[in-house]
This record gives C-alpha cells, structure tokens and sequence, in this order.
C-alpha cells in the first residue's frame, strides 16, 4: 500500500472516518467475543496443584485470594533457564500497573513459571517487578495447561500447543520453528531468544507461553479459559501501541530485550 503523503485536512479526515468505522465494527466484534469467552463450559479441577510462593508452599485454590476469579500467565522460564523469555519479560513489564486494578475487583492475577522460586525471585528483582509469581516446580501445572513439553515429546510429535499437534522436532532445531521470520546472520530468530535465556533451542522451546482463567464456585476450581501464541497478542502492551504508530510493528526479527538490556548489547 502507497501512503499518501501531503494530504490536505479534509483529505485525511476523509479517510480517518473510513476507517474509524472498521474500528468501531472491531470494537464490537471484540465485545462478542469476549461474552462467548465467558460462555464456555467450565471443567471441574480435581487434581491438587502445589505452588511455592513468597508466603509458602500453597495450592490452586489459594492462589485466589478470597476472589472468585484467577487469571495465570504462564511465563517461559524454565528450571534451566538463567534468564526470563524476553518476549514474556516485554509482557510482564506491563503487569505492574494492572494488577492490583484486577485484585481489587474480584479477580486474583499470578504469574507462574517451572523455574525454582529462588531463581523466579532474583530476577523479578532485577526487573523491578511488584507483581505475584508462582513457581510450580514439581508439578505437573504446566503440562497439564499444556504449556510444557517433555524431550520426548517433542522429539515424537507428541507437543500439542495452541490447540494443534507439531510434527516431531527435526534434529538439531534450527532455532525457526516457533516464529517464520528470517533474520540476517546464520542463527534463526528463536536461537536468539533461547541464548538470551541462557539456553538452546530445544530446552528453550520446551516451555511455551499462555494465560489461563480458573473460578471458584462453592469451594472447588473451575477452568474456563486457556489461550496460546499469538492468542497472547492483546495482553502484550508494546504491540498495542505500534500497531498505531506510523510504521506499525516495522519488525524483520527479534529487536526486542530485556529492558534493562538496551543500549547495552
């Protein structure tokens, strides 16, 4: 598409009201189907789920709060990691100013991630980050919510992720597997994430990112709601505003750090 440069006032005003039309039909359409998320069926939880949190080794259902809602990010870092996935990192930097909007109003919001607590808590420290991470070492939380892969796995075909099953994993991993961008150089852009991380691909993409929704009716967890890949794509902050930015996402690869990190790589 061509950008009309030059335009006169009425010229882009013109356009501007096209366009604030398909916004508007977006908006709504993005309200159905926030209703239809709140319409699907919830599955019974049964099996006890153990956390280790700042306060002690807890279960599910204490992860609530006394609410009656629970939202979970689940954050791509694993037990061998050295670093949060900056992707999740660019996500989580937005947390801080939500949550307690969110706890405040019958919803309870977690992070959890496999990584042990002490390694969870150094680096949310690093990052200045306020906001509540579980750690579910241990446990099969995240394999369950399908957002952990073993070796096998992923070696036999055996991730199903974001509702679909990957085929088995070609030997070594090109480090392209998760994003198709290209990116200069010989390394694929997932190879530069997992380094970032202080790992390799495949250890890296053993772990995948999401969010999952749970509620507590009479005492016992539901599940409600889980959604993956570019499913997390309205939570990630940075990309709401480019998208209305001049040049919009503008991306050939990852650009993207720790924030902590620019200007110093």
């Amino acid at each position: 598409m061509t950008t009309q440069l030059n335009a006169t006032r009425q010229q882009w005003l013109t356009a501007r009201l096209d366009l604030l039309e398909e916004e508007k039909a977006l908006t709504r359409q993005s309200d159905a189907l926030a209703l239809k998320r709140q319409q699907l069926p919830r599955v019974r939880i049964d099996k006890e789920y153990r956390f280790d949190t700042d306060d002690g080794n807890v279960s599910l259902k204490d992860l609530f709060g006394g609410r009656s809602q629970l939202l979970v990010y689940h954050f791509m870092f694993g037990p061998d990691y050295s670093a949060g996935c900056p992707s999740c990192s660019s996500i989580a930097d937005g947390f801080n100013g939500f949550f307690v909007h969110l706890e405040n109003h019958d919803v309870a919001f977690w992070v959890v991630s496999r990584a042990r607590l002490p390694k969870l808590q150094a680096f949310k420290q690093r990052m200045d980050w306020s906001f509540p991470w579980a750690s579910s070492f241990g446990s099969d939380f995240n394999g369950d919510f399908s957002v952990w892969f073993s070796a096998e796995q992923q070696h036999q075909g055996g991730i199903e992720y974001n509702y679909r099953r990957e085929l088995p994993a070609p030997e070594p991993l090109a480090g392209k597997t998760v994003q198709e961008w290209q990116s200069p150089g010989s390394e694929g852009p997932v190879a530069q994430i997992a380094a970032i991380t202080g790992t390799d691909v495949a250890t890296y993409t053993r772990d995948r990112p999401g969010v999952s929704a749970f509620e507590l009716i009479d005492g016992t967890v539901y599940h409600s709601y889980s959604s993956y890949a570019r499913g997390l794509d309205g939570l990630w902050g940075m990309y709401q505003w480019l998208d209305r930015a001049p040049k919009g996402r503008n991306e050939t690869g990852i650009w993207w750090r720790h924030h902590d990190r620019y200007g110093k790589e």
